[in-house]
């Protein structure tokens, strides 16, 4: 049995510190956490810190440092807290994201609710008031995958692709959600709309999320939306946001 967390040198660009093979919120937590803490003792070897679902990468050349040096820097930081345990970071984002479900603009809540042992009113009431943490960012710019949902949305992927979604789609699968920075293809359903752009190629800011923020999806109606994506040139997709302390 692997112990956790385990420290990883990545080739010669670096060293990944896992704290778990599966994805839970604790071994989440303690990612975000620990990176937070890279970062801020800003040591000058480490050139980029990220995270994925349960690591955080530590960007380093090691054919000009001390490989030696950094593990036992490594094992010195993880020995001083309980990172599982950890506060989260300071200074992150809760954001109210404006969502209509269902409709022909995302036909599949049906399904997942039957899937989720819910009828789709009550599954728009359990998602509309769920509030996900972002996870970690990926397979497309500035793309989200966000959790955990209730036990009941541990729903499994398709058996095949949908061809295509649009744009800001709110897909679920394995307790998680995705807004969905490009139309793509997925094997993921899609329950829900926004107008929300997770990607600002002209913004100073071009991700909108972070590793770390929190979102909340507030149903509303077609009229609703086709009124915000007929007013939005921010890409904001009338969201609203609060500062997390």
């Amino acid at each position: 049995m692997t112990d956790f967390p385990l420290i990883q040198t990545v080739g010669l660009s670096g060293v990944l510190v896992r704290f778990a093979d599966t994805m839970s919120e604790p071994a989440n937590r303690a990612a975000l956490s620990f990176r937070a803490a890279v970062d801020a003792a800003d040591w000058p070897e480490v050139t980029e810190t990220s995270t994925s679902l349960v690591s955080t990468f530590l960007q380093i050349d090691l054919v000009a440092v001390s490989v030696g040096t950094m593990l036992d820097r490594l094992q010195d930081l993880l020995a001083t807290r309980d990172w599982y345990t950890s506060d989260l970071p300071t200074g992150r984002t809760l954001w109210h994201v404006p969502t209509v479900y269902g409709t022909d603009l995302a036909p599949q809540l049906e399904e997942a609710a039957e899937l989720a042992g819910l009828d789709p009113d009550a599954a728009i009431a359990q998602l509309s008031q769920a509030r996900v943490r972002v996870l970690t960012i990926g397979f497309a710019p500035g793309q989200p995958y966000m959790g955990e949902l209730p036990q009941n949305w541990d729903i499994p992927r398709q058996q095949g692709l949908t061809k295509s979604v649009p744009a800001g789609a709110l897909i679920v699968a394995i307790r998680q959600l995705i807004i969905f920075t490009n139309a793509s293809p997925t094997g993921w359903r899609h329950i829900g709309q926004t107008a929300f752009k997770t990607f600002r190629p002209r913004s100073d800011t071009p991700f909108a999320l972070s590793p770390g923020d929190e979102l909340c999806f507030p149903s509303i109606s077609r009229a609703e939306y086709d009124k915000i994506t007929a007013a939005d040139e921010t890409g904001q997709g009338g969201a609203e946001t609060e500062v997390l302390a």
